[in-house]
């Protein structure tokens, strides 16, 4: 009877799994689909599993297109993605160290004030932070894109509450070494936390790669566009080109795709070990 039980619960367990991977895989399906098809079928009436005549010049098109420099937006998104995550680890998990391990009396008092600004609605902050980056000459540069977004409340939050569950001992036979705070964070703290780093280092390069609002009001000339102000360019007032649409969409999502295979083993350890502790 228990093993008809077991049975039949794994049985369940297989089927709604497979459903929901069926559900998670149908959006990248029509992507593809629509991405190698022309216009008139993937407004069509007659639906179809897949184009009949495959249109693999939409990919030629996509990067040949004057209008919008997707191959420049890409690299862009790939500068800005890479120093976002690098700045954002660094800044971070500095911040996160000293909150966790160096003695200071207002320690808590900094720690709720970071808090605090994840109360803060992006909105309030959005006008000041276009007024000083404009200010500074900023606008349609990398150092726009990249700069005012390297601090996060959150993740210096997920950054402390790693360290607090840290072992002490390492860090205490460092210093018995000779080694200060800054010795013991790069080079005992860092190398034994390279799973955390790597799974807060997915997180922010895909949060980095998938910005619009941002990059979209700094990235006013089209040479510091990135993707995703490349991808709303195609759809206007006058006109909407579905097949390079989902051809940009499609592309834009490889290196997302290929990051998380990459680190998803890391990604997975990493959330497991936040241990979020007071």
């Amino acid at each position: 009877m228990r093993t008809r039980r077991t049975t039949t619960g794994s049985t369940g367990l297989y089927l709604a799994t497979g459903i929901a991977a069926f559900l998670f895989l149908v959006p990248f399906y029509l992507i593809v689909r629509n991405a190698l098809s022309t216009d008139a079928e993937i407004t069509g009436e007659n639906w179809k599993f897949f184009p009949t005549d495959i249109q693999w010049g939409n990919f030629t098109e996509l990067f040949d297109d004057p209008t919008v420099p997707f191959g420049q937006s890409l690299w862009n998104s790939a500068v800005v993605g890479v120093l976002h995550t690098l700045g954002t680890l660094l800044v971070c998990s500095l911040a996160g160290y000293g909150l966790a391990r160096i003695p200071y009396r207002h320690a808590n008092k900094i720690f709720y004030a970071v808090l605090v600004t994840l109360m803060v609605p992006t909105a309030v902050t959005f006008v000041p932070s276009f007024v000083l980056v404009s200010s500074l000459g900023w606008v349609s540069t990398l150092r726009g894109l990249v700069i005012p977004g390297l601090f996060s409340g959150f993740t210096c939050f997920l950054f402390r509450q790693y360290f607090l569950g840290f072992p002490r001992e390492l860090e205490e036979a460092a210093r018995v070494d000779g080694l200060g705070y800054w010795g013991a964070y790069w080079r005992i703290v860092v190398p034994n936390s390279l799973n955390f780093f790597a799974a807060i280092a997915t997180i922010t390069f895909i949060s980095g790669w998938n910005a619009f609002l941002w990059p979209l009001v700094i990235g006013q000339d089209q040479q510091a566009w990135t993707v995703q102000v490349a991808l709303s360019s195609y759809m206007t007032n006058q006109t909407v080109n579905f097949h390079l649409i989902f051809m940009a969409t499609a592309v834009s999502i490889l290196p997302l795709v290929f990051v998380f295979l990459f680190l998803q083993r890391w990604l997975v350890q990493g959330v497991a070990q936040t241990g979020i502790k007071g």
